[in-house]
Order: structure tokens, then sequence, then C-alpha cells
């Protein structure tokens, strides 16, 4: 099966799937990085992180959890009959400097109470009213000016908007910004109080496969709950996209997140949350989970495979929200399908060149319609939505290192990353 783009300006593939998800009043949904205080390394500073594919169940049903909205996520690892997967309510936060930042060291072995306490007061519940209903979700405290951030999908449509702190103090807030095509959003409390507890951000590059994380966030209304698991796997490209704009026929901006997948138990109302390390660092925020769909049961919970949206990619996305309220996304300007090729009696898979936009980053690197492209700053790129989510995960003005497969042969460009033209 093959992955076809929808916009020439942008790799977007339009494979997709959607579930509507039982349990929820109404509510609206939305589909389509960052850290402090460290800064987000360049890709070239990124540590090179490969995965395998891996042969996915058939029947992986997904959708968006946020208390009161949904829609539908579908992992793509590789082929495009790959695991389709839940979204949930999510979060991010981070410190910037002048906030204050919480910094403790807790050893997992020992146990997560150190970790729990100290970030807890860092997570938020969310509840929105919308012409739909009622919804809820999670968040993180983003700075102590009151910024919160949490998923796109759990604010879309909300008319009102009111925040819990973890010591049981709720405060209306409005929507500052949200971008669709990351599932990322801003609120800003009003009237924030003092004493807010920022969320430290660490670096979602410096992860492992098997390091221990918690998920902490507001499944099912219970507010202050966490779970811990470890990281399943990294650079897992996972796609969602709204059901209800499937169910009225029209298009919606599909999100393409090149996610964390973590064991941590995450279920409906987690999304917006907090997934942070063993010292209690910020390095995603739980956004979907896969599910296995059954007869009657459209809202399945964790079954432990969830995901995360980096935390490099929330801060590139939160600091262009707060800064202007609008975000500018990186653009190669290629139209893709997933492909093949044969190299040294192997055959790779990856993400297949169709058409190249003219006057475009990768116009100007000289890449060519048929070119197969196999990797990007040395990650793998098994397939055409991997190529999505690893150039979404990048900046405007960023540089990366391309390897292709043009004629039987190998070979690398080096493309700077421009902003795309309708944001322009």
């Amino acid at each position: 099966m093959t992955t076809s783009t929808t916009d020439r300006t942008e790799p977007v593939p339009t494979t997709t799937t959607t579930a509507p998800l039982a349990g929820s009043s109404g509510g609206g949904a939305s589909a389509e990085p960052p850290q402090a205080p460290a800064q987000r390394p360049s890709p070239a500073d990124r540590p090179r992180r490969r995965w395998a594919d891996v042969a996915v169940a058939s029947l992986l049903a997904a959708t968006l959890a946020s208390g009161g909205t949904y829609a539908a996520v579908r992992a793509a690892d590789g082929d495009a009959g790959g695991t389709t997967t839940q979204q949930q309510d999510a979060v991010a936060g981070s410190a910037d400097d002048g906030t204050q930042a919480t910094n403790i060291s807790a050893d997992p072995a020992s146990g997560w109470t150190q970790v729990a306490s100290s970030v807890t007061p860092s997570v938020v519940s969310i509840e929105i009213a919308s012409q739909q209903g009622q919804g809820a979700g999670s968040g993180v405290v983003w700075d102590t000016e009151g910024h919160i951030v949490t998923n796109a999908h759990v604010v879309s449509g909300a008319q009102e908007v009111h925040v819990t702190l973890a010591d049981g103090r709720t405060y209306s807030a409005t929507v500052l910004g949200e971008d669709a095509s990351s599932d990322l959003a801003v609120l800003k409390l009003t009237n924030a109080p003092d004493g807010l507890s920022p969320i430290s951000v660490g670096q979602d590059s410096a992860l492992a496969v098997g390091d221990p994380v918690m998920a902490v966030g507001n499944p099912l209304g219970l507010s202050g709950t966490v779970t811990t698991g470890i990281v399943s796997a990294l650079d897992r490209p996972v796609t969602t996209q709204s059901a209800e704009s499937q169910a009225a026929g029209t298009t919606a901006a599909q999100i393409v997140t090149n996610a964390i997948q973590t064991s941590a138990a995450i279920n409906p109302g987690n999304s917006g949350g907090a997934l942070v390390n063993a010292a209690g660092e910020l390095v995603g925020i739980n956004s979907s989970i896969a599910s296995i769909p059954s007869f009657g049961q459209s809202q399945p919970g964790s079954i432990g495979i969830g995901f995360a949206i980096p935390s490099g990619k929330v801060q590139l996305i939160v600091d262009q929200l707060i800064s202007t309220g609008s975000v500018q996304h990186a653009f190669l300007g290629v139209g893709l399908n997933d492909g093949q090729a044969e190299v040294d009696g192997a055959t790779l898979t990856g993400a297949q060149v169709e058409q190249v936009e003219p006057n475009s980053p990768a116009s100007d690197a000289g890449l060519q319609t048929g070119d197969l492209i196999v990797g990007i700053d040395g990650e793998h790129v098994p397939s055409a939505t991997a190529l999505v989510g690893q150039v979404r995960e990048r900046g405007t003005g960023d540089t990366a290192q391309i390897e292709y497969i043009r004629d039987g042969a190998r070979a690398e460009a080096t493309v700077t990353l421009a902003t795309r033209p309708d944001e322009g």
C-alpha cells in the first residue's frame, strides 16, 4: 500500500484511520520543538537514533482522547498498513530564563516518589465547554506568567476554559494560540497567581530506548495520576486526524509526529500531560495511544503503547505561539509516496520523491523525481510518513543531511529548510 501526498508544498501523507471516541460528552477536535533551561540542540548535535521496522497488529484502532473531543491516530511504521493509534489529552512545559523550574534527581530503582512529588505541582487539569458539550484534558505549567501548554485537540472549539492547579485552585483561561499541525496549544491563565511551578524541560534527544519515564495527567478525570514505564521506541512516525472533520467530509490538517513511544499507561484525559524522565524533566507531551477495538467499545484504554510529542518540538512550537500567536513550519518541497529500491542485493524502503517544487529547498539541493530518501541526519527513513515527521521536527533555517538512492546508488545532499510558502 502506498502513502500519497495531498499538498505539493509539503510532504504530507493522506492515508489515515479514524474512530469515534465513546465516553466523551462532546467538544471540538483539531488535527496537525525546544527546551529550557537547556537550548534545543541543532540537527548536527542530535544523537543519531535508529529504529527497526516492526510488524504491527492489523486491527489497532486509534481515537483521540480529550475527555470531550475525539480524533483518530495511525502509527505509520514503515508500511502504510501500520499501527493505528489513539490520541489522548496532553501538555508540555518548559522553564525559560527567569522562571522557577523544578530541578530534581531521582533513582528509579529506589522509587518514583521524589519525581512524582516534584512534577505533580507542574501538571494541571483542563476543562472546556463548547457548542458540542464538555471536555477535559491535561496540561503543564510552562512559566510563572501563567502560560499552560496542552494539546490543540484538547481546547479546539472551546468557548470556556478552566484550569485546575494541583492544589485544587481553579482559574479561567483563554487560548493564546494553537497549532493544529503539531497538535499543540498555549493557554493563558486569567489573573495568574504567584508561586506557579513551571516544569523543567529536558532534552528528548538524550533519551535512549529502555530509559524509565513517568506520565502525569488527568486520565478519566482522575487528576494528579502518575504512571511509569520505559521508552519503548524513538522516532516513531504517528499520524492523526480529526474524526469530526472526516465525518463532516472536510479536510483538516493532518498531524504527523516523530513520537516517543512509551509503555507508561496513558488513557483518555492524559492528553496534554507530561512525560518526564527520571530527573523529573519534561521529555514529551502525551498525545496518543494505540488501542485494539472490540465490539461495542469505541474508547478503549491503555494497552501499553502510548505516544508523546518530543520536548524539542514542543519548545519550538510553544516559543512561537507565546511570542507571535502563530507558527511557521519547516518546508522541504517534495511530494512523496512510500517506495523501495534494490541496493547491494538488499531491498530498502523509504520516501519516494514523486515531485519536486521549483525553487524549494529540495530543488536547490538537487533532489529529483524518482529519488528514494532513506535517511536524514543519520536517522533511518523507512516511509513517506517518517520523512514528514522528521521535517516537522525541525525549524525554518535548519540544515539537514539527506541520504537517498538514485539509479541503484547511494548519494547525499544538504538541504536548508525554508518556511512553508503559505506561512511565509
